[in-house]
């Protein structure tokens, strides 16, 4: 029996269970690491978010992005942007050194089980724990719209799908959506010599202002302070205090995890798009067929006129939508017991726990609870820490049964592997 299972090994999983092993639990952690930064992002792709902005976090915050640059000779600097290739054997490195050994098998099913959950492998191995952090990132959660969703995927993609855009180079692509996903994957065909154009919903594309100097006049620093989010009182609101987040009301907090930092472009992808991609913003997809050599897209724009224009492929980088009935892994009878707030996300109280004792939450999935930051690495530091401390007063607050200890390889320096129980 295990204090704490952690099913998922990116940023906020790998964070947890760090924070976890550093206070006595008896863990595991299951997932590959990294996988959708490894797995379903374009080579080229760089993190919009500051890499001061970007560590995951352990107790004494040692293994930060500075310290892994440091170590390979590159640079972590304020306004310059991180080669997500390099965030991912970043978060590697982190596990190696910070994390118990990640069992690299995927979780295939969470139910209730004695004296808390019965965790069942891929394989089919069951585990039992008193407790479960769910950590599984966005992938559940792609977001399609309707007008696609029938449409085959030789057709229409989602952007997380792709690691890799050289199937696109020489042909007629569509990109849907007007956020960082959108334009980057944009400007990256339009490099490799696809013929591209980017619809969007919003009336004009919106980009991010180059960053203020880290060093500057304090009477600046006071009116714009800097912030894992942006500049701005109300961003470092988001980032710094998602504890006093989860007080406002419960309509308040959803309306701003669902409009607070909108679809835009990072500043230094802007003139890549803007020389060489296709802008349609206004536009929204009413139809979509398949045609001879590709899809027809019929279109409305805000004033009501429609037109049609024909592409090879489709690829909707419109974002994802957490809901509790995509949870797949969770068995009905355990879904069925969760609350939802009207957003279809589950409700998360203090420490990150859910309305079924026992079972947490982190990341996306906690957005409309907790703030815009879990949207993004920078709200990983909060979550390990509350979220430990909530499995904590959990674990108190139930009685103990027999456990069995799982041998911790912490500070380890091989790379991870897979490990039977």
């Amino acid at each position: 029996m295990y204090d704490l299972l952690v099913v998922g090994a990116g940023p906020y999983g790998l964070s947890i269970a760090s924070h976890a092993a550093a206070a006595g639990l008896r863990l595991r952690v299951f997932g590959r690491p990294m996988a959708s930064w490894r797995d379903n992002m374009p080579g080229g792709m760089f993190l919009k978010s500051e890499p001061w902005a970007s560590n995951l976090s352990d107790p004494d915050g040692e293994w930060t992005l500075a310290a892994y640059c440091a170590e390979q000779g590159l640079t972590a600097r304020h306004a310059e942007p991180i080669p997500v290739t390099a965030f991912a054997e970043y978060g590697l490195w982190f596990a190696r050194h910070a994390v118990p050994e990640v069992d690299e098998r995927m979780v295939a099913r969470v139910a209730v089980g004695p004296a808390g959950f019965t965790v069942v492998t891929d394989d089919g191995e069951a585990l039992h724990a008193r407790t479960v952090a769910l950590a599984v990132g966005v992938m559940p959660f792609i977001e399609v719209p309707q007008a696609l969703r029938g449409l085959h995927p030789s057709l229409v993609t989602h952007s997380s799908h792709h690691s890799d855009l050289a199937p696109f180079r020489d042909k007629d692509v569509t990109v849907l959506g007007g956020g960082q996903a959108a334009l980057e994957t944009a400007a990256l065909l339009a490099e490799q010599g696809t013929r591209v154009r980017v619809l969007a919903r919003a009336d004009r594309v919106r980009w991010n202002d180059v960053p203020p100097a880290w060093e500057r006049p304090w009477w600046q620093s006071v009116r714009s302070p800097h912030s894992g989010l942006g500049p701005g009182w109300r961003n470092w609101f988001y980032s710094e205090r998602p504890g006093l987040f989860r007080r406002l009301p419960q309509q308040t907090r959803s309306h701003i995890a669902a409009t607070a930092l909108g679809p835009a472009g990072a500043w230094w992808v802007r003139d890549r798009v803007e020389r060489a991609v296709e802008l349609l913003p206004g536009h929204e997809v009413t139809e979509a067929c398949a045609v001879p050599g590709g899809v027809r897209l019929d279109l409305v724009n805000h004033t009501g006129e429609t037109r049609s224009l024909g592409t090879e492929h489709v690829i909707a980088a419109t974002g994802f939508r957490v809901h509790r009935d995509r949870l797949g892994m969770l068995s009905a009878e355990l879904r069925g017991t969760l609350a939802a707030l009207p957003d279809g996300s589950p409700a998360i109280g203090r420490g990150f726990e859910s309305s079924h004792p026992g079972l947490f939450f982190a990341g996306l999935t906690t957005a409309s609870g907790f703030g815009p930051s879990m949207r993004f690495v920078q709200g990983a530091t909060y979550t390990a820490a509350a979220l430990v401390q909530g499995v904590r007063r959990r674990l108190r607050s139930t009685p103990t049964r027999g456990r069995v200890p799982v041998p911790s390889s912490v500070g380890r320096t091989d790379s991870p592997t897979p490990v039977s129980l």
